[in-house]
C-alpha cells in the first residue's frame, strides 16, 4: 500500500530532511514561524495539554548569551543561524486544561495537581511537540539542525524560570554549504515491529 501523502511531500519531510549544521544568512521571518505554529499546533497530545513553549533568540546579545550556554561543537553554528529557538516544557501547563480540554475541566486537579505527576506529563508532551516542531519547520522549506548538546540547566537559568524545563535549541533557516552530514543508518522494519 502507498502513502497517501504525495511522494515529494515525503522526501521533504523525512527521506531527504537531515540535521542541518549550516545554514544560509537568509532571515527566518515571524511570518514563517507564525505558520509553522498554526501548523503543528494540531498535533496531539495527552488531554490536549500542549505543554511546549518556544523561546525564540533573535537578538545579538541574547544569542551570545545562549552560545556559551552550548556544546563546544554547537557553538559556531548557534552562533550564525539565522534563527534559534529553546524549546521547553511547561510544567504549569494544567492551569491551561479548563480552555484546552474543556469537556473535562476537571482534569486539572484530577490528574495533575502533583508537580511531579505534572513534571513527567509536560516532558513528554513536549517532547512530542518538538517533533511536530521540526516537522513543521521543514514544511516550511527550511531545515532544522535540533541539538541536546548544552548546558541545560544553565539555559533554564538564563532564559526560563522554575516551571519550565529545557528540551533542546533547534537551530532554523536555509541550509548553507556542506550543511550535511551523510545519512547515518536506521533499523530494519523487523528490527523495530514486533507482532503479538
Amino acid at each position: 500500500m502507498s502513502l497517501v501523502l504525495d511522494p515529494a511531500a515525503q522526501d521533504l519531510l523525512f527521506r531527504e530532511a537531515r540535521t542541518a549544521n549550516s545554514f544560509t544568512d537568509e532571515p527566518v521571518t515571524e511570518e514563517q514561524v507564525q505558520a509553522i505554529y498554526d501548523l503543528v499546533k494540531y498535533g496531539p497530545t495527552a488531554f490536549n495539554q500542549s505543554p511546549l513553549r518556544v523561546t525564540l533568540v533573535r537578538s545579538a546579545e541574547a544569542r551570545e548569551r545562549l552560545v556559551k550556554h552550548m556544546a563546544e561543537g554547537n557553538q559556531a553554528k548557534t552562533a550564525t543561524a539565522p534563527l534559534v529557538a529553546i524549546l521547553s516544557a511547561d510544567n504549569e501547563f494544567h492551569e491551561e486544561l479548563p480552555q484546552l480540554f474543556p469537556h473535562f475541566p476537571q482534569a486539572k486537579d484530577v490528574f495533575f495537581a502533583e508537580r511531579p505527576a505534572r513534571e513527567g506529563a509536560a516532558a513528554l508532551n513536549a517532547s512530542l511537540q518538538a517533533a511536530y516542531f521540526i516537522i513543521g519547520v521543514r514544511a516550511a522549506g527550511l531545515a532544522a539542525g535540533p541539538m541536546t548538546g548544552l548546558d541545560f540547566e544553565g539555559v533554564r537559568k538564563e532564559f526560563l524560570d522554575d516551571d519550565h524545563t529545557p528540551l533542546m535549541v533547534i537551530n532554523i533557516g536555509k541550509p548553507g554549504e556542506d550543511a550535511w552530514f551523510p545519512r547515518s543508518p536506521r533499523l530494519s522494519y523487523d528490527e523495530v515491529i514486533t507482532t503479538v
